[in-house]
């Protein structure tokens, strides 16, 4: 095995292949489905309500309508993934698998990431009215 490389089968990138194109599909269908159009020129006297971002960021809409100092745990968190390779306790591995046991947390912390995003982003897009108002209609 060549240094720097994680000894791999060919199934394994096969997987990983149908994988991303699965994903790049769902990624176009949802850009089709769930436009994000640009608004008119912003007008000073005349404020839409509620103003949205476009879908791909409403989620960090919703995390900073709570409080403006929510955005610091999102650059956290973003120096983390990005720090990632480099932490104390980062194993090199010499077999590539899907959600290996030496790396639970790092496993465990992407999941819950994801999920998060995902419900706030459906709050803001489903469930925010007018003045930001928590709606079920």
């Amino acid at each position: 095995m060549k240094d720097g490389f994680i000894k791999s089968t060919p199934h394994f990138f096969r997987l990983i292949n149908r994988s991303m194109l699965l994903l790049a599909l769902v990624l176009l269908a949802l850009a089709a489905l769930l436009p994000a159009p640009l608004q008119e020129a912003a007008d000073p006297s005349r404020t839409p309500n509620p103003v949205k971002s476009a879908w791909f960021l409403l989620w960090i809409q919703e995390l900073v309508s709570w409080s403006r100092f929510m955005i610091y745990p999102l650059i956290l968190l973003g120096l983390v993934f990005l720090l990632l390779p480099w932490l104390p306790g980062s194993l090199h591995l010499h077999r590539a698998s899907w959600f290996p046991r030496e790396q639970r947390f790092v496993n465990l912390l992407t999941v819950a990431t994801f999920l998060v995003i995902l419900i706030m982003t459906t709050v803001a897009f489903w469930f925010r009215g007018s003045n930001w108002s928590f709606t079920l209609s």
